[in-house]
């Protein structure tokens, strides 16, 4: 299986801060946020290569900074080619430019790289084997406002997803989706054209309402928080709160 970290964004709402360095390894205490992330995932057994996709600008940053890491599975950088913001290939487009580029034809985990977990991927892998299909996580978000700005999932009492739509004005559940999937190697072909039949190309929430619309998929419920870092405000409060673990 092959960790994939979309990471190409531009982090705008940062402004300085991100003008220049890529989110993903913005410092919460000692390490990266991204780091963090990849400490839990490098220990699982199923994965056997990390790939961090990335834009132009700040793939010489990743590279520099890999070269001080020590895990166990070796780690890939991918440069999509885009310098701007406005010329960003979208999520969806970046998880295909890497699947391309590196002719992948495996087992899939594809997390977003700006949160901090507390809970291990290592759950979420188990789960899907156990259900033996492409997954989602979600978990329960009980305010209205909060629901109509992500995706949303109906499941049944086996957590498979029944249906699923982005930013509900009148939500049909309180299951929200964040950014971690799980796509199996038998649905990589609906993947690979996904964005021709029409899936939205911008957030990693598209490319996963289009396949559960196209194929069997089950919903992990997360086992314990996380933390999105999405502004400057969320980043000082994620600094003050666990900079210190």
């Amino acid at each position: 299986m092959k960790n994939i970290v979309i990471a190409a964004g531009y982090a705008t709402r940062l402004g300085e801060l991100t003008k220049n360095f890529p989110k993903p390894l913005l410092k919460i205490g000692k390490n990266t946020i991204l780091g963090r992330m990849l400490d839990d995932i490098d220990r699982i057994p199923e994965i056997d290569e990390h790939i961090i996709i990335t834009n132009h600008k700040f793939a010489p940053i990743f590279e520099e900074w890999k070269e001080s890491l020590h895990y166990s599975k070796p780690i890939t950088i991918v440069d999509d080619g885009t310098e701007t913001n406005e010329t960003r290939l979208g999520a969806v487009c970046d998880l295909l430019f890497a699947m391309d580029k590196l002719n992948i034809d495996d087992d899939l985990l594809v997390v977003a790289a700006d949160n901090l977990l507390f809970f291990s991927f290592s759950e979420f892998i188990k789960f899907a084997h156990e259900k033996g299909t492409s997954c989602i996580m979600c978990h329960e978000q009980p305010s209205i406002e909060k629901l109509q700005r992500t995706g949303v999932v109906v499941l049944d009492e086996q957590n498979k997803v029944l249906g699923m739509e982005e930013k509900p004005q009148v939500p049909k559940s309180h299951w929200a989706v964040p950014p971690f999937y799980i796509y199996r190697k038998e649905d990589l072909d609906l993947v690979r054209h996904a964005v021709e039949n029409g899936c939205g190309k911008d957030a990693p929430g598209n490319l996963a309402h289009y396949m559960v619309e196209h194929t069997t998929m089950h919903a992990w419920p997360m086992s314990a928080g996380r933390f999105d870092i999405g502004s400057l405000d969320t980043y000082y409060e994620a600094v003050e709160k666990y900079g210190k673990d």
